[in-house]
């Protein structure tokens, strides 16, 4: 199973849509994980009509359409991996163990919010990923995203920039 996993679009407020080459990840993904921060309805609906499956939560900045359509937290059972998707985690000092704590029936915590790219565990073995932002990097040096397979169980996961000019 390929997962593409995005966060913080901010359409169309930071760019007009997702780059080319993310929009290539969605063609190719068995499901598409945003971790919030869309923004605005249309991106949400695009990605529905485009991907073969989107989870998704709200975020900070989504206003009442979106907060009607998306929960706060999801989870889902991917290939045997117990995922929770949630916007915020609050700062990053002591996220692990905060994490832990508040999400103990997962296997991996995707949250966005910071726009800053995250790979850590847990002592508990929670992984917690963050993809940072495809279209609006703030102070990180690339935009970026997550791709990620499961298989047998297992979750390999891969940190990707978004390619200028693409």
């Amino acid at each position: 199973m390929r997962l593409l996993i995005i966060s913080d679009t901010h359409l169309p407020r930071r760019a007009r849509d997702l780059p080319a080459q993310v929009w290539e990840e969605v063609d190719h993904a068995d499901v598409v994980i945003h971790a919030g921060d869309w923004c605005d309805l249309d991106s949400l609906l695009s990605l529905q009509a485009r991907a073969e499956r989107v989870i998704g939560v709200h975020g900070n900045n989504d206003g009442p359409d979106l907060r009607e359509r998306l929960p706060e937290v999801a989870r889902e059972d991917l290939g045997g991996v117990r995922f929770a998707i949630v916007h915020e985690t609050g700062q990053a000092k002591g996220r692990e163990s905060r994490c832990a704590k508040r999400f103990p029936d997962a296997d991996v915590l995707i949250f966005g919010h910071s726009h800053i790219p995250w790979d850590t565990r847990a002592d508990t073995g929670l992984r917690l990923l963050n993809p940072g932002s495809p279209t609006d990097r703030r102070r990180q040096p690339h935009h970026t995203y997550m791709t990620a397979e499961i298989e047998d169980g297992r979750l390999d996961v891969r940190l990707h920039r978004v390619e200028t000019g693409r």
